[in-house]
């Protein structure tokens, strides 16, 4: 597995194929870990191939290395290959995805370390930053993904842990679908200068 740690900052994904690049110095992983940000794209098909236990484990590991308030790691994550579990959590989007990982929020993880206090909405951005974390480990690992959302449409929240037999402290907050892609959209770009100020709201850059 060290190997292919030593590679996450390095691989990316073109055409579908994955292309793996020797990283020497702090400037060329840098510049991986952009590359990796800015081409990483939804993908919602799928080849007929199992993810390697080994990327799973990559990925997990990737998403729990995320920022999270007060270091409460308030996550809890359900990985799904059981074809039949996946079918039932498609909902009216069926998938040929061959790996499912459900990001929940665990509510009895946001009290405060000194037990005086609780948090209870952090959840939301602390398992959202290891969503994306999954997302670009699983671009980065040759992979493609894909975020579908859960949390806050609360009837799919419910449908989903109903299925995933998930207690009331855990909460689905998304399911991102995961595998080998079977296509190749261009990444989109974003970047408008319309959204951004300086210094306060409208505020021009000098």
């Amino acid at each position: 597995m060290s190997a292919v740690l030593l590679a996450l900052g390095a691989c990316t994904t073109q055409g579908g194929e994955e292309t793996t690049t020797a990283t020497t110095s702090s400037d060329n992983n840098g510049n991986a870990a952009i590359e990796n940000i800015m081409t990483r794209t939804s993908i919602r098909q799928f080849k007929d191939q199992p993810v390697e236990q080994e990327k799973i484990d990559i990925m997990l590991k990737a998403a729990m290395s995320a920022p999270t308030a007060m270091n409460m790691q308030p996550w809890h994550f359900i990985v799904i290959d059981d074809k039949n579990t996946i079918g039932m959590l498609s909902g009216k989007q069926p998938t040929n995805a061959p790996l499912l990982i459900a990001v929940c929020g665990d509510t009895d993880k946001t009290k405060t370390p000194d037990g005086n206090g609780n948090m209870p909405d952090f959840w939301v951005e602390d398992a959202s930053a290891a969503t994306q974390n999954l997302l670009l480990a699983a671009h980065a690992l040759g992979l493609g993904a894909v975020w579908t959302a859960a949390y806050p449409a609360m009837d799919r929240t419910a449908e989903i842990a109903n299925v995933l037999n998930c207690p009331q402290n855990i909460i689905p907050l998304a399911i991102v679908r995961i595998g080998y892609p079977d296509e190749s959209p261009e990444p989109k770009d974003k970047f408008k200068e319309e959204n951004i100020s300086y210094n306060k709201y409208g505020g021009k850059k000098e």
